[in-house]
């Protein structure tokens, strides 16, 4: 029974003004893992003032502090990779080998990739007789979801103390216990006083007294569209800079060529992954429809052999992350079947010989037209949608004719037409063939969101632009 029941403000362990305590939940067995505290405005006050005083002294540190710091954090990390993996696992759900591999390592790796770019980033420049000097913008509030609780808040986290801000962390109380290992992880590592703290809490008591603060510069918010418009609405009145990722129901054209069927099983397989609980997950994939048989045909291979179960085990899905996630899941599976989509694998309640926890199928539609409610909506949980297309044409048609915009995938043998459909979609973040990057830029389109995380790309939404004009 794990218990977090202080924060982290102004480099110490500190109990909430006015205790409120919240448990949580393990979604493999539906069992109470642990209680954190709640915060309230009172308590982001004062992580706020604590901050407030650490920038006039963090924004002013050489690169070489910075780096020295991160290089420090990664090595702790390193010792805590073990006790991070168990907590993700617990918290949320992730089998052991991902919460173990990617969803432990991602954390680490921003910040390796941030001291690359530290070592040459173009904090000031000359242009003719002007000075441009790029300044931290100030005191950051965090928000940050389960699906990925430690990559995601590194994400952030790094960006923002690499150019010299402070920042307040509110992890989601759905899953905090990694949170606090990585606040063990930067106390260890020396981060000064109030240069990052952590409070614990939900939306309604945490996240509106962060966004709304009058003395936060900015937030970076990564969650729902619903959520993501609340927070931009609570920040509007104190013009602070919002950046956000919102999610999406992004596109994977698989091209007609000789590797259809290796294409579509790692589609589906990578759908599949956490669960399905995963932003920039391929949800949608568009095949040729002169050969959706043969589609068909490997998608209900694939996914029936994906097994689920124990996350501490060898199994490959874990559960969702709570009961309101599997709810939403058979909501939309219904609506899925009520709608006329062809069930080709998987379908409605848990898998069999799973009678607790919130475990949901791994499932796959096909005749899926692109007005159905499972080829618009976010479903967030194991579900796929199988559309065809008749032409190249067509393909990119359907894969734009969405709310959403943050990630597509293009499928194929022929690199050049592959790269061309790739830029034909109106997305952020377009995976061809595979592969990753810790310097590419992520960030969405249209409801998918403003601005961009990763890399060189991510220090720019944390940073102010100052124009010295005479300088020279």
């Amino acid at each position: 029974m794990r218990e977090h029941l202080k924060f982290y403000v102004d480099g110490q362990w500190v109990d909430p003004v006015h205790p409120a305590f919240l448990d949580v939940e393990n979604p493999a067995t539906e069992d109470i893992a642990g209680r954190i505290a709640i915060g309230s405005a009172v308590d982001v006050d004062r992580a706020v003032k604590a901050a407030r005083r650490a920038f006039a002294s963090w924004s002013r540190t050489s690169i070489d502090e910075r780096i020295d710091l991160f290089e420090t954090i990664v090595a702790e990390f390193e010792k805590r990779a073990a006790d991070i993996g168990a907590a993700i696992t617990e918290e949320m759900g992730a089998p052991a080998a991902l919460a173990n591999g990617p969803q432990t390592a991602l954390a680490p790796g921003h910040f390796a990739t941030a001291i690359e770019i530290l070592k040459t980033f173009p904090f000031e420049e000359q242009r003719g007789v002007t000075r441009i000097v790029r300044e931290p913008i100030g005191v950051c509030g965090l928000i940050t979801p389960w699906n990925w609780p430690i990559a995601l808040n590194a994400a952030k986290i790094v960006p923002a103390l690499a150019t010299g801000c402070t920042v307040i962390l509110k992890p989601s109380e759905l899953a905090p216990f990694s949170a606090h290992i990585l606040a063990e992880v930067l106390h260890a590592a020396g981060a000064p006083p109030g240069v990052f703290n952590l409070v614990y809490g939900d939306g309604p008591g945490v996240g509106a007294a962060m966004s709304s603060h009058p003395d936060i510069d900015m937030i970076s918010f990564t969650g729902s569209v619903r959520a993501g418009a609340e927070v931009a609405r609570d920040a509007a009145p104190t013009i602070k800079r919002v950046t956000q990722e919102l999610g999406g129901k992004s596109a994977h054209i698989v091209l007609d060529d000789a590797g259809l069927a290796q294409n579509v099983a790692a589609g589906v397989k990578t759908v599949m992954d956490n669960s399905g609980q995963t932003c920039s997950a391929p949800t949608r994939m568009l095949a040729p429809a002169a050969r959706m048989a043969e589609v068909i045909s490997v998608a209900r291979e694939t996914a029936s052999q994906l097994t689920v179960g124990d996350p501490r085990g060898n199994f490959a899905l874990g559960p969702l992350v709570s009961k309101a996630q599997y709810d939403k899941v058979q909501r939309l599976i219904q609506k899925g079947l009520d709608e006329g989509a062809t069930l080709v694998a998987g379908g409605l309640g848990r898998p069999n010989g799973l009678t607790r926890g919130h475990y949901a199928k791994p499932t796959v539609f096909a005749d899926v037209t692109n007005d159905m409610t499972i080829a618009r909506e976010e479903i967030f949980g194991p579900v796929l949608a199988i559309l065809g297309y008749d032409d190249i044409d067509h393909a990119i048609a359907i894969a734009n004719d969405s709310e959403y915009g943050l990630a597509g995938y293009v499928s194929g043998a022929d690199l050049d037409r592959a790269r061309e459909v790739a830029r034909r979609i109106r997305a952020g973040w377009i995976i061809v063939n595979g592969g990753f990057d810790f310097h590419a830029p992520f960030g969405g389109y249209k409801k998918s969101g403003n601005g961009r995380e990763w890399g060189e790309f991510g220090f720019h939404e944390y940073l102010e632009i100052k124009a010295i004009v005479g300088w020279a």
